[in-house]
């Protein structure tokens, strides 16, 4: 989001310091209230943040090699929130998403061979090599696509749970966005639709601090966003977004108040990414220090190892072996996407709604 024309051309003569000295932008739930994971439960978000981790760490090197073109938003450090929300949902649940989808869709079962050949623009990618890293979708997996118009995803997501609501199969959509994105028009004209008709669908905002660089402090006059919804009667609730646990917890709440019948609730989780935006953007409105210390105290995966090899008394010989395995599917899906068949010219025409 931009700042004031004033306020930019201050940083820009370098007489106000970048902006984002304070990561957070409210309270959330102290850690000691989040109900605990069984040591399957652990098992499994570490099996699935950490396959998202090492994925978008490899699309990162591609990128830099020349291998993905385009553009592309990496989901490093968010992992926590997709994969405690999946952990929540039942079958048949709809997801959407935005532009930073990578994790989304490998969080919902979607394969990394699929995922990264669509990055690379190979027939075997789940846009058939012609969507790149912002238009995937899965029909299978429930997956209705990551977006590239900035909230833009919202009302769409307000179109699935309007289905879900008209077929009455018990089912909720959650469509995730921003902080940048939550201050769009189309956001809060789906906010009063979903009330009015009481959609069953969760809006998960990914409050990473910065939206495209700016911070949220100096970007959004009310940053508690779990209160966007309370002109429109909508519930929020503020989530740890980097503790999969009180993820998952909100998650479970959140779908069952939708199931119930009592329309939208909103979540937002506070969280962080460790790279910029995307792949161009040097992300010089933060400083190291404060990325640092985000991944020494709050990192979602590593506290999910801390558990698993103290409480839960895994082995580190175990979890060692599970990331060998986790490199394995990545290495593999990077193979793949660099020596798949690129579309024929003749598919220039096709998958085209006239």
């Amino acid at each position: 989001m931009a700042a004031s024309p004033k306020t930019a051309r201050a940083e820009a003569n370098g007489s106000v310091p970048a902006s984002g000295s304070t990561p957070t932008s409210g309270s959330v739930p102290p850690r000691s209230n989040v109900p605990p994971f069984t040591r399957d439960e652990d098992m499994r978000a570490f099996n699935d943040m950490l396959l998202i981790r090492r994925f978008e760490e490899r699309a990162g090197q591609m990128y830099g090699m020349g291998l993905i073109g385009g553009f592309c938003h990496l989901y490093i450090g968010q992992e926590a929130v997709v994969v405690g929300m999946q952990m929540a949902q039942k079958e048949g649940d709809k997801i959407i998403t935005g532009y930073r989808d990578h994790g989304h869709m490998l969080a919902c079962g979607m394969e990394a061979k699929g995922v990264m050949a669509e990055l690379t623009g190979r027939r075997g990618g789940y846009s058939r090599g012609k969507g790149g890293s912002m238009h995937m979708f899965s029909k299978e997996k429930h997956f209705y696509g990551g977006h590239g118009i900035v909230a833009g995803q919202v009302a769409l997501g307000g179109g699935l749970a309007f289905a879900n609501a008209y077929r009455g199969d018990g089912t909720v959509a959650v469509s995730y966005f921003g902080d940048g994105a939550a201050n769009q028009g189309q956001v809060y004209e789906t906010f009063n639709m979903a009330q009015l008709w009481k959609l069953p669908i969760v809006f998960v905002i990914e409050n990473n601090r910065y939206a495209m660089g700016t911070s949220v402090t100096r970007s959004s006059a009310q940053p508690d966003f779990s209160r966007r919804g309370i002109s429109f009667n909508i519930p929020g609730e503020q989530v740890d977004g980097m503790d999969v646990r009180a993820v998952r917890a909100a998650g479970l709440k959140a779908l069952e108040h939708c199931r119930s019948g009592q329309g939208p609730m909103i979540l937002e989780m506070q969280t962080y990414r460790y790279r910029g935006h995307s792949m161009s953007d040097p992300a010089k409105y933060r400083s190291r220090d404060e990325v640092q210390k985000m991944r020494d105290e709050q990192d979602p995966i590593e506290q999910v190892r801390a558990r698993l090899l103290g409480e839960h008394q895994v082995a580190e010989d175990e979890l060692k072996a599970l990331d060998g395995k986790v490199r394995a599917v990545v290495t593999e899906a990077a193979d793949f996407a660099q020596h798949d068949l690129e579309p024929d010219p003749s598919e220039l025409w096709t998958d085209i709604l006239l």
